[in-house]
Parts: structure tokens; C-alpha cells; sequence
């Protein structure tokens, strides 16, 4: 009955999550649902066991969490993860914009920029590489949810997502923990989303399919919508509604200046791990 209650908890959670509740109201009633179902007392189990790990969670990963939305928004008002989300587009070419896209999301996640981040300003150059191709404007969240919300946020070591990081104090582990094991479901993920994507667009052209009409201030309008802003804080530490606050850079850094925070955060990742 406790994993019956586990689950039940969990899938309601998930449930009005989606429908646009408070995490902070899901989280006690989902923990007093698993009580309820093991036939503990729900009081006690509410202020003993799930406050006090709650507590002890804030306590241990809020820095992880304050750091992540800090490098995230640097990296975004600094023309960062534009200049390198360019630069991967120009590489790559028209002929590739699908895997542009998806590597683009790749490389600025794994180097520690908030997924958030990276779909505010990696959607702006899909837009313009997927009409430049004629690819269907449908086929946008699904290459960059693949480069950035997959095997760089669970599978590829070393990343810095708070996925990696949170379980580590529990398991023991570091961030390159089982590196043949995360390289192999890595390149699955990968293969697996870009074979899918393609087969997509290969479905399209030959039904005649083309981009479509963007809707006009789209981006603005997802800034500004609550329930866009509760699903997003929700799932991460980044706050859409910062992107309207700050400078963004009128030019991008340079590609390597724009890199090099990224280098460093995964060679810090490397040397602590490893070495120190």
C-alpha cells in the first residue's frame, strides 16, 4: 500500500501540475496522500518527515539553484548563448538545420545554461532556419526539447544539471559517474530524436507541408502568460519573466569568449570529480 500511495501521490502531483497548480500546495498533498495510503499519521508525517527533508533539500541545493539562474541569465543578456547557437547554425548550414538546432541546445545546456534560457533564445534562430528550409514550424519544440531537455540534462557525464547533481550526496557518485553508460544512452537519445525528426520532415515534403505562419509575438506573449511562468518555475529555477529585465548585449560576444564559461564550467566539473 505505501508504493500504491507513492504512485498515487506522484501521479496526481504530475496531474495538477499540468493543470496549473502551485508546486508549493502539490508537494505537502501529495506527501500526505503517500501517508495516508502506508497508514501513517498524517500530522506527524507532515511536520517530521516531509518539512524536515524539504527543509534539508532547500538547504543543501539552493546554491546550485541560485548559481544556475544567475550563470543563465549572464550568459543570455551577455549575447553568449546567441553567439554559440549562431555560430553551430552557421557550421552546419541550411542543409542541416535540424541537427543545427538540436546540437545548439546541446552544447549550451551541458555547459550549464538553464534549459529556460536556452529556449527563449535558441527559438528566434529556429524560426528563421526552419522557414529558410521550409521545415515545418511544428517540428521546433521537438528539436529543441531534444538538444536540450534529454541526454544533456540526464545521460551525458558531466553534466551540471541538477539531475546529475541532486542524486550524487545519495548514490555517491560524481557527475562522470558510469561515463560508457551515459555515452551509449546519450548517442540513443540522439539517434533515436533525430531519426524520429527526420522521418518527420521527410513526411512533410512529401505531403507538400511547408513552414507555416508564425503567430506574431509569441515569445512576448509566453513571457507574460502565468500559466507559462508557473509550469516554468515549477520545473527549474529560471523565472521567464526575467528575460524582461536587465540588457541584453546588442552584439553577440565572440564565439570563443562566449564558449569559454562553458569550458570552464565542465573542466571545474572534471577537476573537482576527478582530481580535488
Amino acid at each position: 500500500m505505501g508504493l500504491l500511495g507513492l504512485l498515487v501521490g506522484l501521479g496526481l502531483l504530475v496531474l495538477f501540475a499540468f493543470r496549473g497548480w502551485s508546486v508549493l500546495l502539490l508537494a505537502p498533498f501529495a506527501a500526505l496522500i503517500a501517508a495516508l495510503f502506508g497508514g501513517e499519521p498524517l500530522l506527524a508525517n507532515l511536520t517530521q518527515v516531509f518539512m524536515v527533508n524539504a527543509a534539508g533539500f532547500l538547504a543543501q541545493f539552493f546554491p546550485i539553484f541560485l548559481l544556475g539562474a544567475v550563470f543563465g541569465k549572464l550568459m543570455d543578456d551577455s549575447g553568449a548563448v546567441t553567439s554559440v547557437a549562431g555560430f553551430m547554425a552557421e557550421r552546419l548550414g541550411e542543409r542541416r538545420v535540424i541537427p543545427a538546432v538540436v546540437l545548439a541546445g546541446a552544447l549550451v545546456t551541458y555547459g550549464g545554461v538553464s534549459l529556460f534560457v536556452a529556449f527563449f533564445v535558441i527559438v528566434p534562430m529556429a524560426r528563421s532556419l526552419f522557414r529558410a528550409a521550409s521545415i515545418p514550424r511544428r517540428l521546433i519544440p521537438a528539436a529543441i526539447v531534444l538538444g536540450t531537455s534529454t541526454f544533456t540534462m540526464s545521460a551525458l557525464p558531466g553534466t551540471p544539471s541538477i539531475q546529475n547533481a541532486i542524486p550524487m550526496p545519495f548514490f555517491g557518485t560524481t557527475p562522470f559517474a558510469a561515463p560508457g553508460l551515459g555515452i551509449v544512452g546519450s548517442l540513443i537519445m540522439l539517434g533515436a530524436g533525430l531519426w524520429w525528426l527526420h522521418r518527420a520532415e521527410a513526411a512533410a515534403r512529401r505531403a507538400g507541408e511547408g513552414y507555416g505562419y508564425d503567430a506574431e509575438g509569441a515569445i512576448e506573449q509566453a513571457v507574460a502568460d502565468e500559466l507559462v511562468r508557473e509550469r516554468a518555475t515549477t520545473a527549474r529555477e529560471f523565472d521567464p519573466a526575467e528575460l524582461q529585465h536587465g540588457h541584453r548585449s546588442e552584439r553577440p560576444s565572440p564565439v570563443l569568449n562566449a564558449m569559454a564559461p562553458l569550458v570552464v564550467v565542465v573542466t571545474v566539473n572534471l577537476l573537482m570529480s576527478l582530481v580535488v
